[in-house]
């Protein structure tokens, strides 16, 4: 695809799916970009057995494909509902070819540093290269999910530890007595694997949450959620189906040990997990309350009971970190970055992150639509058209509705949180407000 360029000139850092999203977009519409990724290949956290990918051997997509894959390019047939990590990598490098976008990517060159230049645009420096370069703009994409956040007494514990990050196969759990702290999406994941492959399982759950199957009545449950919305159905009986429908084929948390749920469906991540209540039932997995302490090799529960324990696996969540940049550049308050529509910069109009949510659906489509939005808004201010302004001002007015009416209990696990199909709608909305620059390629699509 070649196309006429405005004199922009935009730094990615990053070639995952945001990444990737983010150059695609930029090239649609006549912006000149270059895309630092500090591995060999592209593909992020789905690029596995790299420090930066938390996926391990077994991993799957939790959210279907037809709510994963980007609009400009569907993921193939034989797929099936949840495909696995080494077909979503598959994906994204087919992606990367179908639309030459190697030819914007910087392989092995990772980011040291990004700063604000004297004479405007930002200055990057690369860890290979002694010469910084110069850019108008800067993207950010390097995702969430890769600096590893750990519990406060983890260092009591005399055994051996890891975090969710860095569990890569079964065989680390063969013949252990493993405990899973965590029971959000990864670490219930883990929390089957263990149960099969361990001497003894444990999982260590501090709150109810609601647990869905990945399938309803043979379809994948995230696009039956997707179908409620589009139909208009309200949030109260949508609510409804799911529970009526979770509890006949799953039943109730409580009966397999798990704690009652605290808080309304969806106002917190759901887990969706088919296994998890199967192999409780079987006795291969035991739930066991938070952990208060360690004693040696001992866990030591909130109900005074005790475990032996070989292997403990951290599923603790990952900190927002931004390595390259000083916090002050990217309106850091509250422990993260705030953003408008959590992705342009409020006063910077040469600063944006894609990709930093964490929706009840694919990521992955609205970090495409972000990108989309960025890079127009890009390509008309090259042209002399103010539009960043008019983004702000509709990110404003919307910014009530990307929960969909669900209120998202206060935690940090829930600080990027939104709905995904009331996000989608709100950006579709903005984008579709813009016009194409003069340099947008034929084949940009909204």
């Amino acid at each position: 695809m070649s196309v006429e360029s405005s004199h922009e000139r935009v730094c990615v850092i990053g070639a995952g799916p945001s990444g990737l999203a983010s150059v695609k977009a930029l090239r649609d519409n006549g912006v000149d970009c270059v895309c630092f990724e500090r591995e060999d290949d592209v593909g992020g956290n789905w690029y596995f057995g790299k420090p930066g990918s938390s996926v391990y051997s077994g991993t799957h997509l939790i959210s279907s494909k037809r709510l994963t894959e980007f609009a400009d390019f569907p993921m193939p047939g034989e797929y099936p509902p949840f495909p696995s990590h080494g077909q979503a990598l598959d994906y994204l490098r087919a992606y990367a070819r179908e639309f030459d976008l190697y030819e914007n990517i910087r392989l092995g060159s990772p980011v040291e540093r990004a700063e604000p230049a004297e004479s405007g645009g930002w200055s990057i420096h690369l860890a290979n290269d002694s010469a910084p370069q110069h850019f108008d703009r800067l993207i950010i994409a390097n995702g969430h999910h890769w600096s590893p956040k750990w519990p406060a007494n983890v260092a009591e514990f005399s055994g051996e530890t890891i975090h969710a990050h860095d569990f890569k196969t079964p065989a680390m759990l063969s013949r252990r007595r493993v405990l899973v702290m965590g029971a959000g999406n990864s670490g219930c994941d883990i929390a089957v694997e263990a149960a099969q492959h361990a001497a003894r399982a444990f999982l260590s759950v501090r709150r109810g949450y609601h647990y869905l199957p990945k399938f309803l009545r043979g379809r994948p449950i995230d696009s039956a959620g997707i179908r409620l919305q589009r139909l208009g159905f309200p949030l109260w009986l949508r609510r409804w189906i799911a529970l009526r429908y979770t509890r006949l084929i799953l039943g109730r948390p409580e009966r397999f040990g798990l704690p009652k749920p605290d808080h309304k469906l969806f106002e917190t991540h759901p887990i969706i997990n088919s296994q998890l209540f199967y192999q409780l039932g079987h006795g291969r997995l035991q739930v066991k309350p938070d952990v208060t302490r360690f004693d040696g090799n001992e866990a030591v529960f909130s109900d005074s009971s005790r475990e032996e324990i070989d292997l403990l696996i951290c599923a603790t969540g990952y900190e927002i970190a931004f390595p390259f940049i000083d916090q002050q550049y990217l309106n850091w308050q509250d422990g993260l970055p705030q953003l408008d529509l959590f992705a342009i910069h409020p006063q910077r109009d040469d600063l944006f992150v894609v990709g930093m949510i964490q929706p009840n659906g694919g990521l992955w489509p609205l970090a495409e639509l972000q990108s989309k939005i960025i890079a127009r808004a890009i390509g008309l201010e090259s042209e002399g058209r103010p539009t960043l302004p008019k983004v702000r001002d509709s990110a404003q007015t919307i910014a009530s509705r990307l929960d969909g009416g669900i209120h998202f209990i206060q935690s940090p696990r829930h600080r990027l949180e939104l709905d995904y199909y009331a996000y989608r709608k709100q950006l579709r909305e903005i984008l579709s407000s813009l016009p194409a620059p003069a340099t947008a390629s034929k084949a940009m699509s909204v």
